[in-house]
């Protein structure tokens, strides 16, 4: 056992020697293999040295060739630029002489000849500017630049038709849309391209001429259009006017003049034909109903407002005056609208500006004619022309958020004369409402009724005021500019302010009223047509309210205002009452005379006295109050009512104790009126027939 195993370690230590020497003969082969790669890449750095240093020079040289023929090359493009700058006037000569447009060159092609001009002009400016090239370059350039110029002021008059009368109408028609595309057509879309081109063009080469071009020529373009617009309405207006010389200024203040053209009329003209003649029928059959006038009568109130040419030429040229405003922001909107593309932001509210200047300074200057026209009007107290300014003021108060956000940062100035008119609008409707209560109160006019019935002031002062309800917002705005009512509206603590202004006024003008009427009535020296008189006109006054709105309005500055006129009312009908005192003290007697007795002759003259003066005083009566007038039916059968009552209980009695005796001969004579035969002529009073 011992030997084989020694036998085994013989044989692996045999076999590890093999494999060392095996090892060994590898290291050897392999050290001599590192030594010759050593060789050879020592023998290739020597050769790469060598190389380099043999190609370096030709490599520096080869780089120095290349740049100079880059230069050579950047010298040529220059060289080659500078003549073309040199060469630019001779060949885009014919090409400036020609011109742009229809006959001559392309735009396009033009405005590039301008380029070159313009960058050959910069190099001869900045490094010859001495040359005579410069020279030719800029005169070519300018009188490009100004051709370019008047192409687009010919482009512009080529399109600077006006907007027809009809159009605008219709456009303002269709006020209500916001839709920019319903805009009238004033550029077609290849013109206005060709435009943005030009103006971008002059703008960025500082010529700004093409500004006031388009300024001008669009402002004249507005200011035709508004003037076809004016002369159409002047045209349609005069066609037709009812010249009858008693024909109302109320009826139907835009009559039936617009027929002919109906199918071309706006909602507007149509709904402000039909307020006016609701407005007048209302008055009519009012003024009819109450006093017995009608519209069509001969008056002489210096409160006339009885019709004349002149002032239907006033309101209608009140009416075109509206018209117009609206019309000038429509046009404003379609202006605005075509520059947006053709003029920069920046340039657009000196643009703007020129646009409107002429069309507005007209407006203003046409709206001050107005208003000294209706200044005229006051002074002459025809205060029932001047009322046209109210809606007149409505609609433009109306129409300012939209006018306000049409100029929003555009331009002040314009603003500026809006407001302007507004304000002249208000001013001369303050004064109208101030003179109207001032001339009740100067009243000159001392004609009264013969018969005394409502006082054609009266009458006019009501039909004034009811014409107020349909403005009464506009109204409480003017109003409410006068400090003395804005302080009394104080004292009422009333929510609608609008309406508590109306209030004020309406008591104003009433209380002025009946204080001038008290006054006129002074001038009758018979005191029961004075008081007949202020009762016509305090009944009519009052049935008037409680008929209107006005009632209620005055009831907010003056609560009790009904309680005074029922009060005053029959304080008028006492008054009257005296009228019978004379008469009843014939038939009012305490004398005992007993029925069948002798009567001394002292006594049967005593009663035919008295029979004789009743039957005087009652034919006198009869005779004079027949012409009396009483136009209310209802206050009529009241008066003769309340004469009955006072007259023949007592006449009945009278005529009972004193016809029975014998105290004449001839009871004809002196018995001529039955009790019956009495009431009979009672109720032919205060009528001209009977």
């Amino acid at each position: 056992m011992g030997d084989e195993g020694g036998l085994e370690i013989l044989n692996k230590l045999e076999k590890e020697q093999t494999n060392l020497s095996l090892l060994q003969e590898r290291l050897a082969k392999s050290a001599q293999i590192t030594k010759g790669i050593g060789n050879i890449l020592n023998t290739f750095e020597q050769r790469l040295s060598r190389l380099e240093e043999t190609i370096l020079p030709v490599y520096n040289e080869t780089e120095s060739l290349q740049k100079a023929q880059y230069n050579i090359e950047c010298t040529m493009q220059l060289l080659d630029n500078v003549i073309g700058y040199y060469e630019v006037s001779g060949n885009v000569e014919h090409i400036i002489e020609k011109g742009p447009g229809e006959g001559g060159i392309e735009l396009d092609r033009y405005i590039d000849a301008l380029n070159r001009l313009y960058n050959a002009q910069k190099y001869f400016e900045k490094n010859i500017p001495q040359s005579v090239e410069l020279i030719n370059v800029s005169s070519f350039f300018h009188k490009g630049s100004d051709k370019l110029n008047a192409e687009f002021k010919t482009i512009l008059d080529k399109y600077n038709t006006p907007i027809l009368p009809i159009v605008l109408l219709d456009f303002i028609h269709f006020e209500e849309s916001r839709d920019m595309k319903a805009l009238p057509k004033q550029i077609p879309p290849e013109a206005k391209e060709q435009l943005i081109k030009i103006s971008s063009w002059l703008l960025s080469h500082n010529r700004d001429e093409f500004l006031t071009v388009y300024g001008k020529t669009r402002g004249s373009v507005l200011q035709r259009s508004l003037t076809m617009l004016r002369n159409h309405q002047k045209s349609v207006s005069g066609g037709s006017v009812n010249t009858s010389a008693n024909s109302p200024m109320l009826k139907s203040k835009f009559p039936s003049r617009h027929e002919a053209k109906r199918q071309h009329s706006t909602r507007r003209l149509q709904a402000f034909e039909r307020k006016a003649n609701r407005m007048f029928l209302r008055a009519s059959q009012t003024l009819e109903h109450s006093t017995g006038f009608t519209l069509g009568s001969k008056r002489s109130s210096h409160l006339d407002t009885s019709y004349s040419g002149e002032e239907v030429d006033n309101e209608q040229e009140m009416y075109n005056y509206l018209i117009c405003i609206i019309a000038l922001h429509k046009l404003m909107q379609i202006e605005q609208y075509l520059m947006k593309e053709i003029i920069t932001p920046n340039h657009r509210p000196q643009v703007f500006e020129l646009i409107v200047r002429e069309a507005m300074d007209t407006l203003v200057q046409d709206g001050e004619n107005i208003a000294t026209r209706a200044k005229k009007c006051i002074q002459r107290h025809d205060f029932g022309t001047v009322l046209v300014i109210f809606p007149i003021f409505k609609q433009l108060r109306a129409l300012k958020p939209d006018f306000e956000r049409t100029i929003e940062q555009w331009d002040l100035n314009v603003k500026q004369k809006f407001e302007s008119i507004l304000q002249m609008l208000q001013t001369t409707g303050a004064k109208a409402l101030d003179d109207f209560i001032e001339s009740l109160r100067s009243d000159s006019v001392t004609q009264l009724p013969p018969d005394g019935t409502v006082h054609e002031l009266t009458s006019n002062v009501i039909m004034f005021l009811e014409q107020l309800l349909d403005y009464s917002d506009t109204i409480g705005i003017v109003l409410g500019q006068d400090p003395i009512y804005a302080k009394q509206l104080e004292k009422l603590k009333f929510a609608d302010q609008n309406k508590a202004f109306i209030g004020l006024y309406i008591g104003k003008v009433l209380a002025q009223l009946n204080h001038t009427l008290i006054s006129k009535s002074e001038q009758y020296s018979d005191v029961a047509l004075k008081a007949l008189f202020r009762l016509n006109n305090n009944n009519y006054v009052l049935k008037s309210l409680q008929r209107t709105n006005l009632l209620e309005l005055y009831l907010i500055s003056e609560p009790k205002c009904e309680e005074y006129y029922h009060t005053s009312i029959q304080d008028h009908k006492k008054a009257y009452s005296q009228c019978w005192n004379k008469l009843l003290n014939y038939i009012e007697s305490d004398d005992p005379f007993a029925h069948g007795e002798k009567l001394k002759d002292k006594e049967r003259a005593a009663v035919k006295e008295k029979f004789a003066g009743f039957n005087k005083e009652i034919e006198d009566i009869s005779k004079v109050q027949r012409g009396y007038s009483i136009p209310d039916i209802e206050l009529r059968e009241s008066i003769k009512r309340d004469n009955k009552e006072l007259v023949i209980p007592k006449y009945n009695a009278f005529f009972n104790r004193y016809g029975v005796l014998n105290f004449t001969k001839n009871p004809e004579k002196y018995i001529k009126h039955k009790p019956d035969e009495v009431s009979a002529i009672i109720d032919r009073f205060f009528d001209v027939a009977a």
